[in-house]
């Protein structure tokens, strides 16, 4: 049974501009309290939150009951080394871009049912959006920590391939979140350690790596990229007002925007001055991931509450959240068996 999803108002939606993390596999009794007051948009879990299908179902029901509404609970289930959920509690699959070599010429109908597959088996535990398609494009220079989790190295393959995946995480029942916007492939640094510096000149990143988050302009939900573009400003695209209005503006991008984990080393100064410059920035809500209670305190008594078009574009976000329904995992299961034997 999937959980049941509530209508949009302006209850269902948490005034704390932030989407946060758990310590573990149950939430303390200070973790509900802050939960309670902080009151942030959503949650976001990571392995040390996973231990069984009932233990994670539990962990889902008491945060949403802790914030009194059914806030969106988010994960990283790209499969490959990005996967949270594991064998037995889902599904074990080959990095993206592997996946996407061994389906060839059905690639996209594969990574559509790959990724219907994977939201109903989040749905099924609780969970209701996955951060996913990845449209950072390939290059032979691009980070191991991000190259085998492309879907390409050309922008029609990652259009092409991103949108299957929208539309399988859709079915399935899961919202998407698209990233990292405006574009990661170029990176040489992993950003989780370092603040890459992207040197590309004006019009080639508009034309390839920009253009693919422009094709998916229409996604519910993204999340940016702690980068330095350095043909546009100084500064990481998270915390760049610039680059947020290049978003928005030349990429066209109306849904939710969240930061990538706001606790990256790619970025300097406090957790707090971090959030508030993405705030300021156009950023509509933080993401904070570690789950330390400390810095989630020092986060949130920093931002400025979710309110104007950012709360807007967060219940439009809410309202795209897909209903309840019966997906017949072993079906297709069967149908991406069938297709890899058609392909081989």
């Amino acid at each position: 049974m999937h959980p049941r999803i509530y209508p949009v108002s302006s209850a269902s939606i948490g005034k704390g501009a932030a989407i946060l993390g758990c310590a573990g596999t149950e939430l303390g009794a200070e973790e509900r309290r802050f939960f309670a007051k902080a009151d942030p948009f959503g949650f976001i879990l990571f392995s040390r939150n996973l231990e069984t299908p009932d233990q994670v179902r539990r962990l889902c029901r008491d945060l949403r009951e802790a914030v009194g509404r059914e806030a969106p609970i988010l994960i990283d289930q790209e499969g490959g080394r990005v996967q949270r959920l594991r064998p037995p509690l889902a599904t074990q699959w080959t990095p993206p871009l592997e996946f996407v070599a061994a389906a060839g010429p059905r690639a996209e109908e594969a990574m559509r049912l790959r990724y219907a597959i994977i939201a109903a088996e989040l749905r099924g535990l609780g969970i209701d959006s996955n951060c996913a398609p990845m449209v950072d494009i390939a290059r032979p220079q691009t980070h191991a920590f991000l190259r085998n989790r492309c879907y390409g190295d050309t922008l029609e393959a990652v259009v092409r391939l991103g949108r299957a995946v929208a539309d399988g995480t859709l079915a399935g029942g899961c919202l998407p979140v698209v990233k990292h916007i405006p574009g990661h492939g170029l990176a040489q640094m992993d950003s989780h350690l370092d603040l890459p510096r992207i040197s590309a000149d004006r019009d080639s990143l508009v034309a390839h790596d920009f253009a693919a988050f422009r094709a998916l302009n229409d996604l519910p939900m993204g999340m940016t990229a702690h980068l330095v573009y350095e043909a546009f400003d100084t500064v990481p695209a998270t915390i760049s007002p610039l680059m947020m209005a290049l978003i928005r503006g030349e990429i066209g991008f109306g849904g939710l925007i969240m930061t990538d984990d706001i606790s990256m080393q790619a970025l300097s100064g406090s957790v707090a001055e971090r959030g508030v410059a993405a705030q300021y920035a156009g950023c509509d809500v933080v993401l904070h991931c570690n789950g330390d209670l400390e810095e989630m305190r020092s986060l949130m008594d920093a931002l400025l509450p979710l309110t104007g078009l950012a709360e807007s574009r967060a219940g439009d976000a809410l309202a795209a959240r897909p209903d309840s329904s019966t997906v017949d995992i072993d079906a297709l299961s069967a149908k991406l068996d069938a297709l890899f034997r058609d392909v081989a």
